[in-house]
């Protein structure tokens, strides 16, 4: 049937309004098909005769119901660099120009963004103009950047003093960065098959399982606030992701290396008494962690007791001061006679420096236990967190209830405290494992 005749007979029959209904759907995919294909195309506009030797620009050209506009790329390159009969820039031709690959993902990246933009005009039914296409381009360039978005976060870490999230943002922003080549990209090209690419980049790069978990939880954060803000649909693409975090071997040392600790004779060596002194104090402050320790303030010490906020789960701790702990905290009165703090680790009122030297510090820390780890002559690798851990074991075999030692530590859960019990669990499981099978090991020895 003509569309001529249909139309005569909508009219003859006007009772039959699925008929015009069903109609009216054939015209608006005639529409579609004929009228709303909207078209992007890349083009290169050389300089002028008169600024010879000058880089030309690359733009997008939008092309819709016989209307045109330009969006500029922001794309500088030379007339050689360019491909006229593909519409692209033409592959490096040496190191010096690996920066035309940058150029022409970015280039990419720009058309999957505009071709996407046409495709939600088109699915909403409705009539657009090509000046709708460019503005909304516009709009969501920038706000729908992966590393603009992460580049604000940064900054309201920052402003709201999130020193520590703030360090995370910049290192997971520093290493999807490298992965994307230094380019930008929308929110909508995350998806599993992307994070599958990025995990196993990480991996050829020597990350473990954890450190890509931790990549991939930021990036995630970062994701989902973007939705929350509207800046892309929730499609789910972290749904097949490892983002858990695997419980690695925590080793502790046994009492009598602390003792020996104390007993080493430091006077020569005052950086190494620092680290032995620091290692030994979190001990008897129940495994205080090196963070607390390194913005331990003077004020946090009154009538006996050292009452601080953890910096990790934001508890209150209150602990009553050994003489053991008091003699640590009078060595270094006079070194710290015009610092806020306990001991000699922060030396500055700026929050960002503060930080900064807290993370030196604790890097210092650790090679400084390695040295003293070696100095006593055991096998077992010493570093800051040893403290914690090996407080948490003496407890247990001295049979301390689990929620004691839990409240002790200042975790939140039996089940975190569980996770430092493991291996000592494992230990006496063996050794009952052992007698047990004891009269069968004898039997087996007889035979032979």
């Amino acid at each position: 049937m003509k569309i001529a005749e249909t139309e005569k007979s909508l009219f003859l029959f006007p009772n039959f309004p699925a008929c015009e209904k069903f109609l009216g759907k054939v015209f608006h995919s005639f529409n579609l098909i004929f009228i709303k294909m909207a078209k992007v195309k890349v083009k290169f506009r050389p300089t002028s005769s008169k600024s010879k030797g000058k880089a030309g620009t690359i733009y997008y050209q939008i092309c819709h119901k016989q209307k045109s506009r330009q969006i500029t790329t922001g794309i500088h390159i030379r007339t050689r660099h360019w491909d006229e009969v593909n519409e692209c820039i033409m592959r490096p031709k040496n190191e010096r120009e690996k920066f035309l690959l940058r150029y022409q993902k970015k280039i990419d990246l720009g058309i999957l963004h505009l071709n996407k933009i046409i495709k939600q005009f088109d699915d909403s039914l409705k009539p657009y103009h090509v000046s709708d296409i460019t503005e909304m381009y516009r709009k969501t360039c920038i706000s729908q950047s992966i590393m603009a978005f992460f580049r604000e976060e940064i900054v309201n870490c920052k402003k709201s003093n999130k020193l520590g999230l703030m360090r995370s943002f910049i290192s997971t922003y520093h290493s999807v960065s490298s992965f994307i080549s230094g380019n930008d990209m929308p929110f909508f090209m995350i998806s599993g098959v992307f994070l599958e690419k990025y995990e196993t980049w990480l991996r050829k790069r020597g990350c473990v399982r954890n450190t890509t978990s931790f990549y991939m939880r930021i990036l995630r954060s970062v994701y989902n606030k973007a939705v929350k803000c509207g800046l892309v649909e929730q499609t789910f693409p972290f749904k097949d992701v490892y983002t858990g975090v695997d419980h690695t071997i925590k080793r502790a040392v046994d009492e009598d290396v602390i003792e020996r600790l104390q007993e080493l004779d430091l006077r020569r060596f005052p950086p190494l008494a620092l680290s032995r002194d620091l290692f030994v104090f979190s001990y008897f402050m129940r495994g205080m962690s090196f963070v607390d320790l390194a913005f331990l303030k003077k004020s946090d010490i009154e009538g006996g007791i050292i009452s601080y906020v953890r910096r990790k789960t934001g508890q209150r701790l209150a602990i009553h001061i050994e003489p053991c702990m008091s003699r640590i905290i009078k060595n270094y009165e006079a070194k710290t006679a015009h610092s806020r703090y306990v001991f000699p680790i922060i030396h500055t009122k700026e929050p960002g420096k503060a930080y900064t030297q807290y993370k030196v510090a604790l890097n210092y820390h650790n090679r400084k236990l390695k040295r003293l780890g070696r100095l006593l002559g055991t096998e077992l690798s010493i570093s800051s967190y040893t403290a914690r851990h090996t407080w948490a074991t003496n407890a247990h075999k001295h049979e301390v209830p689990l929620a004691i030692i839990s409240a002790g530590m200042g975790h939140t859960s039996e089940k975190t405290t569980q996770i430092y019990l493991e291996s000592i669990d494992n230990e006496v499981i063996d050794k009952v494992n052992k007698a047990l099978l004891e009269k069968f090991n004898d039997e087996e020895q007889q035979a032979f």
